[in-house]
């Protein structure tokens, strides 16, 4: 039924039989034996009589490498819940279908996410330098949380993310993405993941926050580190929590109008740690997720022949490219974890009280029952598990689409004639257990000069979607990028203080389209540019 690979199962039940105990070295399936059901397993066997016969690892190469495929040879061989070993061959279950990832995360009487319940953390198999240590030890924050106690950490979470001013933020976005640009506009190449995808999401963050001071390349990197079950993935951590745990201290003293403060001031009274816990769970939920969406969305705008012909037609929007982009290549994966609270049966599988299960985002986005059609337009359709579901589900995810599709936005307004300099199949990904993160993303475009970042980016202020010119070359013609003449300084009008006016950087045909167009589309124009936040 399984590929067999080497295992180390734990022992059956809550805990560990104590030395002396009959049942102390008994295997796993002798001990499933011996249970409660009598030997009579009317579902079918538990996790750890199922680790005996060995299991597919959702790390290594095969994970790594094509995550997908491994998805659906876990649907052919278990159905829609899978067992799987995690780091260490820790025995798991991985959720794969769209109805029961919906049942698991929004039942926690039965599926909590309390990590104290999971029996590898009492019999020593994960111990608490395991690599995923970061995501699965308790800590005293709302996704560790159930009933009273979630909804009081969730609630200060909520109320918090409510006080954010979204046009304000758009405004943000929109700066730092040009701020990004300005860094490579003159070029004529660049890599979108390592130097657009993965700072925006960040100094946009570390602003909504209170920290822009503390914005940093470490930082990123700490950030990206930390989920992935590395070495250093401990290490990151610590440096991320005394990063806001020295922000949690200089707002107690020194209020300002910040997420930071509006956790520390919140009525739910929330201690200084479980304010710097929650700031490193929004911090890094919101950077990952949307530094991995800007990715996939940019390379699926550049690849994918549907949103090339529709971006550049004018008959989808940005956000719409985000939700499909959700569908088919989600941020996350998967999540890590829920437990079971007692025994149940999901999904036909005997599931037992203490049982580590995964929210199988990706495999449940392209479940069979809910998608027959890989190919069919999902357009105007959330139903998808981008960003989990139930009670604990992302409660900042229009902040995450709102990064995304603006900063999209400005740098395809300020690149419009922006391609691909390599085969599709040449792009590279690292994958871990929560996420396959695209490596680099090269592309080419015509240099240009940097714009002002202090004030409105012209090109965005004027030019409409169908402006866009995204293409890439075909698999059979390498096409250099296009070249453009650089102004100098004084031919760009340039003044002293080296500050570029307003309209620099606009190809002529943007620059005319400013000067044109009736009194409707003016005011048009105007609203648009109110929504963009500028």
């Amino acid at each position: 039924m399984t590929t067999p690979y080497p295992h180390r199962p734990g022992p059956d039940g809550p805990m560990a039989p104590p030395p002396g105990c009959p049942a102390h070295g008994m295997t796993a399936g002798e001990l499933n034996s011996h249970g409660a059901s009598g030997g009579q397993d009317t579902i079918g066997p538990t996790l750890d009589g199922l680790a005996a016969s060995g299991l597919r690892r959702l790390y290594g190469p095969e994970a790594e490498n094509d995550p997908m495929g491994l998805y659906e040879k876990l649907r052919a061989e278990h159905g829609s819940v899978a067992p799987v070993l995690l780091h260490g061959d820790v025995p798991a279950w991985l959720v794969l279908g769209h109805s029961d990832n919906l049942h698991m995360t929004r039942t926690p009487s039965q599926f909590s996410r309390d990590s104290r319940r999971w029996r590898a953390l009492h019999d020593g198999t994960a111990p608490p330098d395991h690599p995923l240590a970061p995501v699965f030890t308790w800590q005293p924050i709302c996704v560790f949380a159930d009933g009273a106690d979630h909804e009081r950490l969730r609630g200060a979470v909520t109320d918090s993310i409510a006080r954010i001013d979204h046009r304000g933020v758009r405004r943000y976005i929109n700066r730092y993405s040009n701020r990004l640009v300005n860094q490579f506009c003159r070029d004529g190449s660049a890599d979108l993941v390592s130097r657009f995808a993965e700072h925006l999401p960040m100094m946009v963050m570390a602003q909504i926050l209170g920290m822009p001071e503390e914005y940093s390349e470490r930082l990123v990197q700490a950030a990206r580190d930390m989920i992935k079950g590395t070495a250093t993935a401990n290490e990151s951590n610590a440096y991320v929590m005394s990063t806001l745990t020295r922000l949690v201290k200089r707002r107690r003293i020194a209020p300002e109008e910040d997420f930071a403060t509006w956790l520390t001031e919140h009525p739910a009274g929330l201690t200084d740690d479980e304010v710097s816990q929650h700031l490193r769970l929004v911090l890094i939920a919101a950077y990952e997720t949307t530094a991995n969406l800007i990715a996939n969305v940019l390379r699926m705008v550049l690849t994918d022949p549907r949103f090339r012909a529709q971006l550049s037609g004018g008959h989808m929007t940005l956000p719409e490219a985000v939700e499909q982009t959700l569908w088919d290549e989600p941020p996350f994966t998967t999540i890590f974890g829920r437990w079971a609270v007692g025994d149940t049966e999901l999904g036909g599988q005997r599931i037992k009280a203490g049982d580590a299960l995964v929210v199988g985002i990706a495999a449940a986005n392209v479940d069979p029952v809910v998608r027959p059609d890989l190919n069919a337009s999902m357009q105007g359709n959330r139903a998808h598990l981008a960003f989990s579901g139930g009670p604990h589900e992302c409660p900042g995810q229009d902040i995450g689409r709102a990064i995304a599709d603006t900063g999209i936005d400005a740098l395809l307004l300020r690149l419009p004639d922006i391609q691909l300099a390599v085969e599709e199949r040449e792009l590279r990904y690292e994958g871990a257990l929560m996420s396959r993160q695209l490596l680099e993303l090269p592309v080419t475009f015509a240099p240009r000069p940097p714009q002002n970042v202090t004030g409105p980016p012209s090109a965005s202020a004027a030019v409409p979607r169908p402006q866009w010119q995204v293409d890439s070359p075909r698999p059979d013609v390498v096409r250099p990028p296009a070249q453009a003449e650089v102004p100098s300084s004084a031919e760009a009008g340039t003044g002293a203080a080296g500050v570029t006016p307003e309209g620099a950087g606009v190809i002529p045909e943007q620059r005319a389209e400013q000067r044109v167009g009736s009194a409707p589309q003016r005011a048009w124009r105007a609203v648009t540019r109110w929504w963009r936040g500028h």
